[in-house]
């Protein structure tokens, strides 16, 4: 079917994560997480995105939770209202991975009915509402919730899926026609994770099942579930009636706009070579045992990708389609380049396919969906907007979202690279070659990517830089004192115009405490002059700056951790410096990101405090340690990602980096050795002032922030530091 040319522009749609899952007895609420539920502005941020539409929650557990007779409308009324004055179109969602409230579930066989009432009063109540997802996602809440376990009713078998999925279908069908019988134009935007599945030849017949079960929630919406249909004899064996399945192709419903999802991880691969593969990938199907692991992590060709998919389902159905939510759980350049390879494919594909929109998913990140919302652990993905800010703080996506909504090419440097699902760092196991043949097209690395500059080469942090940007795809020249002097701006200019960085890291500085007592000038020269003279000739090349301050320009006088806005009064020479560089840096390049943190600890240098002090104890060795001066320990992997993001997102001005806690010395030490399973009486906790240190040092200096605790709590760190150790000794 061939397209017309003058088609509409390809839109840009956003939602807000907003799934209310049961889980047991307990009800996890994203809304309640994510806070804008308490949060009518938050609109306002969206609609300066120039977004189209939104999928938007009214959903029936947060409307009427108790019956409809005791429905509470006004947070809904307010926020359609607000909607309708912006401009932007809701595209509203009733149940979004839920089983309903209380006195109902997937499996109750009266939930069709139910949610076609609630349908009907939100269509009453709304009659200016024009699209609707009744249910978001059917097949994916029916295999959580009836198949795996994973959510209410905690189903582990295929009548229970297929009961749940059903009675989801009747119900987006009951729920369309009640609403179309307040406004007969109103429109169906079913959405699906229509993953696909890979495999060995021995495990051909269970992908080729998982390949065709997929499509059923979309098959019984268009009334192609008849005797013929590849999953007719399945559903026969879970108990569905030949006259239940006449009633879906008897009465189709069929999609105004299918809403295809996908995540980068959502292919599987199936292995019955269990060997090759942790434990915890195993399982099966009666006949056979397999691994069952993400097909990007293993497939040689790849993920199938939004290119076929896209295609698979505009020939399987010739309806109009939009890519529902694109998100990614990664770096920020990472979630940039996602986006643009599947705005990229949808123009692409728009001369052959009926592509309404791409949906940037979701607008204030999500929560705790690395344990597929079965428990509350806080762990936080970012999106368009990043929450761990006193307000929700766009992101490098946000400026993105808006190029696309207002017709504009988005630029970026990095957008040049590919993302780690086209590069060999992806594959986590010995590729295999399936026999399906891949649609994506090959993307290369751009021939001279503009590189990130970082300076410091010899460094702990400019050394981490280097590591970490290899391990994003960020293209990068690490430079040592000879590559560039940043006390001499003809050195400066010079890399400068040789290199034309997108941006420059200063990792670079005087670091001896002790020693700049001995030699102020010199610690004065390099980290207070050098890093003006390097900041006032990035502002001259309009080059973004990322430079390092520290703890020490504070004196310890208080007792709450400091933020960016108390005022600085350092105790020592090395202190005296960062704070004359911070004033420097920011009145010669107001744009710049100073960055300051504490107490470095991390997996790749041998001298920070942590890793002396495990050597130490393990060679039996007393280990000596200040009780009384209390930090905010930051490891160094946390601090230069978190600082890419940043850099990424254009921020500037002053930021604290720490991991979240106040911890002394002693006490750190003494953590850490009993993680490591080390004799903490060899541990001597001292007072500073027995210690010996030449320069003065605060016995406070805990980072907190007025602009956002990005960091994850030190406890997390000193896990993950201990991971890291492991996989570098293996």
């Amino acid at each position: 079917m061939a397209l017309l040319n003058s088609k509409p522009p390809l839109e840009v749609w956003a939602g807000v994560e907003c799934t209310v899952n049961r889980v047991g007895n307990r009800y996890f609420d994203q809304l309640e997480r994510n806070g804008h539920g308490t949060r009518l502005d938050d609109l306002d941020l969206f609609a300066q995105l120039g977004i189209h539409a939104i999928r938007y929650p009214i959903l029936w557990e947060r409307i009427a939770p108790d019956g409809l007779e005791n429905a509470n409308w006004s947070w809904a009324d307010t926020r359609l209202e607000r909607l309708q004055e912006l401009g932007i179109r809701p595209i509203v969602g009733l149940v979004h991975h839920g089983s309903g409230p209380r006195h109902t579930s997937l499996i109750d066989p009266a939930f069709p009915e139910k949610l076609a009432d609630f349908a009907r009063a939100v269509a009453d109540r709304y009659p200016w509402v024009t699209h609707y997802t009744p249910i978001n996602e059917p097949l994916t809440t029916a295999r959580f919730s009836g198949l795996y376990g994973h959510w209410y009713p905690h189903g582990h078998d295929d009548r229970t899926f297929v009961r749940a999925l059903l009675g989801q279908i009747r119900a987006i069908a009951l729920s369309m026609a009640a609403i179309r019988e307040v406004n007969p134009q109103a429109q169906l935007v079913q959405t699906e994770d229509l993953a696909k599945v890979f495999s060995t030849p021995l495990l051909a017949y269970q992908a080729t099942f998982e390949n065709e079960r997929r499509w059923l929630s979309f098959d019984l919406l268009c009334g192609r579930v008849s005797p013929t249909h590849p999953m007719w004899q399945y559903l026969q064996k879970c108990g569905i009636k030949e006259a239940e399945l006449a009633e879906f192709s008897d009465n189709p419903c069929l999609p105004d706009i299918i809403g295809v999802n996908h995540y980068l991880t959502s292919d599987r691969f199936l292995d019955e070579r269990t060997e090759r593969y942790p434990i915890w990938t195993y399982g099966g199907n009666g006949k056979h045992q397999y691994a069952d692991v993400e097909a990007v992590r293993v497939r040689a060709e790849g993920i199938a990708g939004h290119r076929c998919l896209l295609q698979e389902v505009w020939e399987r159905y010739q309806l109009p389609i939009a890519v529902t939510e694109v998100h990614l759980h990664c770096t920020r350049e990472e979630q940039l380049r996602w986006l643009y390879e599947v705005w990229q494919t949808a123009q692409e594909l728009r001369q052959q396919v009926d592509i309404r929109a791409v949906t940037a998913w979701s607008l204030l990140g999500s929560y705790d969906w690395n344990t597929l919302l079965t428990c509350c652990v806080g762990d936080y993905e970012s999106g368009v907007f990043d929450l761990r800010s006193p307000h929700p703080r766009p992101t490098a996506i946000a400026k993105f979202v808006r190029d696309l909504a207002t017709g504009q090419t988005p630029s970026h440097p990095l957008l040049t690279t590919p993302g780690w699902w086209h590069r060999q760092e992806r594959l986590l196991y010995p590729a295999y070659q399936t026999e399906q043949d891949s649609n994506e097209v090959s993307i290369s690395s751009a021939p001279h990517p503009s590189r990130l500059a970082i300076i410091g080469a010899t460094g702990t942090l400019g050394k981490a830089f280097a590591r970490i940007c290899a391990a994003r795809g960020i293209a990068y020249h690490l430079l040592t004192r000879q590559d560039v002097n940043i006390t001499d701006p003809a050195s400066v200019d010079a890399m400068l115009a040789q290199l034309q960085p997108w941006a420059v890291v200063n990792a670079a500085g005087y670091v001896r405490v002790d020693d700049a007592e001995r030699e102020p000038n010199v610690c004065m020269q390099v980290n207070a002059e050098g890093s003006a003279i390097l900041a006032a000739a990035c502002a001259r090349s309009n080059v973004p700056l990322v430079t390092f301050s520290s703890d020490l320009v504070f004196d310890g006088a208080v007792s709450n951790p400091y933020t960016e806005s108390d005022r600085v009064a350092p105790l020592n020479v090395y202190g005296r410096s960062k704070a004359l560089a911070e004033q420097q840096v920011l009145q010669a390049h107001p744009s710049a990101l100073v960055v300051r943190t504490s107490a470095f600890f991390g997996p790749w240098d041998d001298y920070n405090f942590v890793t002396l002090a495990l050597r130490q104890l393990r060679q039996g060795q007393m280990f000596v340690a200040a009780e009384d001066v209390v930090i905010s320990p930051t490891y160094v992997p946390d601090l230069v990602n978190t600082s890419l993001d940043l850099l990424i997102d254009g921020e500037s001005g002053l930021w604290h980096l720490a991991n979240r806690g106040a911890i002394a010395w002693a006490e750190l030490a003494w953590l850490v050795a009993k993680k490591a399973g080390l004799n903490v009486d060899f541990i001597i906790a001292r007072p500073l002032q027995e210690l010996g240190f030449t320069a003065l040092r605060p016995s406070y200096s805990v980072l907190g922030s007025d602009r956002g605790q990005l960091l994850p709590p030190l406890g997390s760190a000193i896990a993950r530091y201990f991971d890291e150790i492991e996989q570098l000794d293996k």
